[in-house]
């Protein structure tokens, strides 16, 4: 489904990174090395390397990988490109000063076991940065999976992540215009949590 999506030449989400990773990301330690989870076609991975982070970039898709790497060409930046599914990728522990999650909607068994090792990747003082969709977008009909067992809610996130900080931690409404996927008004929640 991924390759399928990810085939055309354009960005199927843009090329602008996530409104809130963006305004966020400063949270980070500055020149920290952040790894971007389920990372799509790169805009997230490549901004974040832009802004001078040693970033490695994770995704299932090789039309995702190959249009980031593309992506990070044309930015004049080095990301590490990873093609692997989240369900085999090991978390290297204590290792992360940052680990984001952008729209990486999963399964809830595999989302646990992905929260859990990111909690445990994070070195002291990282941070972790999710902004997803919660149940209540199936309403808006903007972008997400229709599938109400892949979208979070703050509780959620609350119980994956328990040993960690919360920076941030809200859920609210706000326009997300990215590329053709998300495409207007959505309910989504926000985290930023420190270790």
């Amino acid at each position: 489904m991924w390759d399928e999506r990810y085939r055309a030449e354009d960005y199927f989400y843009g090329t602008d990174p996530n409104d809130f990773l963006a305004a966020e990301a400063s949270h980070i330690p500055p020149g920290g090395r952040v790894l971007c989870l389920a990372e799509g076609e790169g805009r997230n991975a490549v901004w974040l390397a832009r802004q001078g982070y040693r970033v490695t970039a994770v995704d299932a898709s090789r039309e995702g990988v190959r249009k980031g790497e593309r992506l990070a060409g044309q930015h004049g930046v080095s990301v590490v490109w990873v093609h692997a599914d989240l369900a085999d990728y090991s978390i290297e522990p204590g290792c992360w000063d940052g680990i984001v999650g952008i729209f990486a909607h999963l399964p809830p068994a595999l989302r646990r076991q992905v929260h859990g090792a990111a909690a445990a990747g994070l070195r002291p003082g990282g941070v972790v940065i999710i902004e997803a969709y919660t149940p209540r977008q199936l309403d808006y009909g903007t972008g997400g999976p229709p599938d109400p067992a892949m979208l979070v809610n703050l509780a959620t996130l609350r119980a994956d992540f328990p040993g960690l900080r919360p920076v941030i931690a809200r859920e609210r409404e706000r326009a997300v215009i990215e590329g053709r996927g998300h495409t207007g008004l959505a309910h989504v929640v926000q985290w930023v949590a420190r270790r």
